[in-house]
């Protein structure tokens, strides 16, 4: 299976994890949210147990063709998760009693017609986040920012791989060196400063303020040029490059803070209330 990075998916204001197989072209999601999103249930991990054991054909139909895929939580971390195609997932509904079943079942549809398209015109994947973080309730100004940081993130994920940097593990690592360099703090120690619940679903980034992400943007983009400059091997090279390259944005956030009068780095966070909650 050749997979990309963990998307969220929304039905009905409930988020469903996603993962794009690009050798089969299609999507696997996590069986566990759809069942969650399904049956409204505080535990949808003890719920599909339950049917599973009741329904003695659908979990042999689950242990056959639904594999263990890695999945980002929405802790952030990454953990095999159940998952299954739009065919494996149109069983599993099968044997839950909803009324939200139908309704899935088109969603089921327009997501892959969706992802169709997606291939086509890559400017629609990023025009549909845009409208993601548009229902969630964010200001314009701060959704613009938001992608474009997304966008120079995934550039420096790119060129870390270039550089022979492979493992998630070492992913944070250089990212909590950039964190610590620029806020003096790694992204951990940072959503418990934002009040973040630890095992909630909140992203950091997507509770940062407008200049939180200004200068998390600044740090990542410094690293990356830094890197095509000097072309670094390994992850003892490239921890020293995203240090220099979070130390130019963190001198920048001081600088920032002499002028402005106060701190930038902010205890705000998204769960807190108003759509202008994160703007400065």
């Amino acid at each position: 299976m050749t997979k990309k990075e963990t998307k969220i998916a929304l039905f009905e204001k409930k988020e469903i994890r996603k993962i794009w197989d690009e050798k089969e072209k299609l999507w696997y999601f996590s069986v566990v949210d759809v069942v969650g999103a399904l049956t409204d249930s505080v535990n949808p991990t003890d719920y599909l147990k339950k049917i599973r054991k009741r329904d003695e054909e659908l979990k042999n139909y689950i242990g056959t063709n639904c594999p263990q895929v890695e999945m980002t939580t929405f802790s952030g971390k990454k953990r095999k998760t159940l998952a299954g195609s739009t065919e494996h997932i149109l069983r599993i509904i099968q044997s839950i009693p909803s009324p939200k079943a139908e309704p899935f079942k088109r969603w089921l549809a327009k997501i892959g017609y969706e992802r169709i398209e997606e291939i086509e015109n890559p400017e629609l994947a990023q025009e549909r986040m845009k409208k993601l973080y548009e229902q969630k309730g964010y200001s314009q100004s701060w959704i613009d920012k938001r992608l474009r940081g997304i966008a120079i993130r995934q550039n420096l994920t790119d060129k870390w791989k270039e550089r022979g940097i492979t493992e998630h593990r070492d992913y944070a690592i250089l990212t909590a060196e950039i964190s610590k360099a620029t806020f003096g703090m790694t992204p951990s120690e940072y959503k418990k400063h934002k009040n973040l619940p630890e095992k909630s679903k909140a992203n950091l980034r997507d509770n940062m303020t407008d200049l939180e992400l200004i200068f998390t943007m600044l740090g990542e983009r410094v690293t990356t040029e830094i890197s095509e400059n000097e072309k670094p091997t390994g992850l003892i090279e490239n921890k020293k490059v995203a240090k220099r390259g979070g130390n130019v944005a963190g001198n920048a956030r001081k600088e920032t803070e002499k002028e402005i009068g106060r701190s930038v780095i902010s205890e705000k966070n998204f769960l807190e209330g108003g759509d202008d909650r994160l703007l400065e």
